[in-house]
C-alpha cells in the first residue's frame, strides 16, 4: 500500500486513547512495525486500489485447498481423540 500522510491539525488536543494518537505513534515506528502492533481502534482509510494491493498481497501468502486442510484437521482430531481416550 501507499504510504498515506493524514493532515491532522497541530492544535487539535489530543488524548493518548484517541486512534489518531495511536496512528501517528505507530507511523512514526513504521519501520520496526509488525502485526503484532495492530490495533483494531486505528482506522485504516484507503482508496480501492490501496484495498486490493492489500488482498492480492494476502492471496500471494500460503494458501491450503479446503481438502487438504480438512484431511490434516481430520487426521489430527483422529490422533487428537485417541490420545485423550486411552
Amino acid at each position: 500500500m501507499s504510504e498515506k500522510s493524514y493532515k491532522i491539525p497541530k492544535n487539535t488536543p489530543k488524548t493518548v486513547n484517541e486512534p489518531v494518537t495511536a496512528y501517528q505513534r505507530r507511523q512514526a515506528t513504521a519501520d520496526n512495525a509488525s502485526s503484532d502492533n495492530w490495533n483494531p481502534n486505528v482506522p485504516f482509510h484507503g482508496t480501492q486500489e490501496e484495498w486490493w494491493d492489500h488482498f492480492h498481497r494476502i492471496e500471494e501468502g500460503h494458501f491450503t485447498p479446503w481438502e487438504t486442510a480438512k484431511k490434516e484437521f481430520d487426521t489430527w482430531k483422529k490422533e487428537f481423540l485417541a490420545n485423550h481416550l486411552k
